[in-house]
């Protein structure tokens, strides 16, 4: 149902501390924290004596202590510590030790094999932590699956319906699609020249009234991990002469049905302007959590617990990108299903991804 062998962002940099997070991810319960030195740790959630989560537990040192009989587990998810008299640890005494990596001022975790676990096919997303740029962010949790949101932002023609007053531009829908691929990432690109700006760009961009180009270049990477680079700029100008900001769209899956949304918004104008966030904080309320939230979870709710292939979904032309996602996906969980055991080669989607080349998002303009 899943692909195990990739990263998934588990959580914001700032919401992992000293105190004991759960979170569950891809159905399994994830406990988070950091030890005393700020390294973060994921481990598995459930104890294996009682299956009791150890997230109501406590923190002694780095050690978790259960909060029902406790027994102490280390970061290697190894029991170090029983209560009893006679001190004995079994075994089997033990949770699943996720990897985890601190990258962008975003927690990434490893679902599957740890030892698999390789660094370099964490995707770009630089610009979240980029000091020239000001950042905001949040996290929604949506009723509906991963990859139906990445349906959604993958084709942006959307905007002009669901997004009516905010984002809508008639100039995007009618615009030319660039559908590209490298390796396992996906771009949906598309250039809207001499129209009528979007509301919420026209109000960043000082009130500009006149006609813009308007671009929307979408990245994605397996599982569902999308980068925007959006903005508007006077007809025939440069990129720089306008106005324009970096979005990370980061899917994770709850469960078959509801997503982790994390969405950062990062923008190098007017960095010192709390109202410039007010602004876009408003915008991206009313956008994602008042419009896109919820016509994707009426969208689960049409589905239930059915697929996409089982719908069997009329295509239109604006669908090539998503179209070609899910084919990587299907083919990348497809390849986690013949895998070798532990211990043994690598799998082909971890080398094919690592192979994949890195194209900047620098839009042409």
């Amino acid at each position: 149902m899943f692909l195990e062998n990739c990263w998934y962002v588990a959580a914001w940099s700032g919401e992992i501390g000293r105190a004991l997070l759960e979170r569950q991810i891809c159905g399994e319960s994830i406990l988070l924290y950091r030890t005393a030195a700020g390294d973060p740790v994921a481990l598995g959630n459930i104890c294996p004596h009682r299956f009791a989560p150890l997230s109501v537990g406590k923190l002694i040192g780095d050690e978790v202590q259960c909060g029902y009989h406790g027994f102490r587990f280390g970061t290697s998810g190894a029991c170090v510590r029983s209560p009893l008299a006679d001190g004995v640890i079994p075994a089997k005494m033990r949770v699943k030790r996720y990897a985890v990596v601190e990258r962008y001022d975003m927690i990434w975790l490893w679902l599957g094999n740890a030892d698999l676990a390789d660094e370099s096919v964490i995707p770009d997303f630089a610009c979240n932590s980029d000091p020239a740029f000001r950042r905001i962010e949040g996290l929604m949790e949506v009723a509906a699956n991963y990859e139906l949101i990445s349906d959604n932002l993958l084709d942006l023609t959307h905007a002009e319906f669901v997004h009516e007053g905010v984002l809508d531009s008639e100039a995007l829908t009618k615009s030319k699609l660039e559908t590209m691929q490298s390796g396992t990432t996906v771009w949906s690109n598309r250039w809207a020249h001499d129209g009528v700006a979007p509301p919420a760009w026209a109000a960043a961009f000082d009130d500009y009234a006149d006609n813009v180009d308007h671009w929307a270049y979408m990245r994605w990477d397996p599982p569902g991990n999308l980068l925007l680079d959006v903005g508007v700029t006077p007809v025939g100008k440069t990129r720089g002469e306008g106005v324009w900001l970096y979005g990370c769209d980061l899917l994770t899956p709850k469960d078959a049905t509801t997503t982790w949304y994390f969405w950062s918004f990062a923008r190098n104008y007017k960095v010192d302007d709390p109202a410039v966030d007010a602004m876009w904080r408003a915008a991206i309320e009313i956008a994602f959590v008042g419009q896109d939230k919820p016509i994707l979870e009426q969208q689960q709710r049409m589905m239930g617990e059915r697929t996409l292939d089982e719908m069997g979904p009329v295509m239109a032309s604006a669908d090539v990108a998503a179209t070609r996602a899910r084919r990587i996906m299907k083919k990348l969980i497809a390849e986690q299903s013949a895998m070798p055991q532990p211990g043994s080669e690598a799998p082909l989607d971890l080398l094919e991804r690592k192979a994949a080349t890195r194209l900047p998002v620098e839009p042409v303009v």
